[in-house]
């Protein structure tokens, strides 16, 4: 993601149509992002246009201050809007269909299954170490951008992502 400052200065200064720069740049790997949190497509896209009117809120009120990166910012958003979908989610029954549209471009059948079975294990981890690990291994964010997306330190992020990768390790020896 590009540096959006221009763009955020525009914003604020009334123009709604700098608003939609921000949201080019960055809508492909929030998406992913929250696509990756949630496992599921439709799920992503409505937290991440619902993270959006938040950010569009909090720039035309001067909520957002600009000593974070503009994606970085955005991540955490994405970040804190999936992991509540994911919280309210666990509240509430959930329909047994699993397929994603996301896969329904894959070649082959076991391409699917192990999406399909990686998921599984993914949403099995807490909300913390799944967004260190997507944030880490999907969107190649370092472990400082990372604390600061999760609002932790990088200890705390290391840990998350050591306590991630042994529960996968596990589940997969267990296999």
């Amino acid at each position: 993601m590009d540096n959006l400052g221009e763009a955020v200065e525009r914003v604020r200064a009334g123009d709604a149509a700098a608003f939609q720069r921000i949201v080019d740049a960055t809508s492909a790997r929030l998406v992913r992002l929250a696509a990756r949190m949630l496992g599921n497509l439709s799920d992503a896209e409505d937290v991440v246009q619902e993270a959006y009117v938040k950010a569009h809120r909090a720039l035309m009120t001067g909520e957002f201050d600009g000593r974070a990166n503009v994606s970085t910012w955005l991540y955490r958003i994405v970040t804190n809007q999936s992991i509540d979908a994911t919280r309210s989610r666990k509240r509430r029954p959930q329909p047994t269909d699993t397929a994603d549209e996301s896969t329904s471009d894959l070649a082959s059948a076991e391409q699917k299954l192990a999406l399909t079975e990686l998921e599984d294990w993914m949403s099995e981890l807490p909300a913390d170490q799944r967004a260190a690990l997507v944030l880490k291994a999907v969107e190649g964010l370092t472990s400082p951008e990372i604390a600061e997306v999760l609002q932790c330190s990088e200890g705390a992020v290391e840990q998350r992502l050591v306590r991630a990768r042994a529960a996968l390790r596990k589940r997969s020896e267990g296999q």
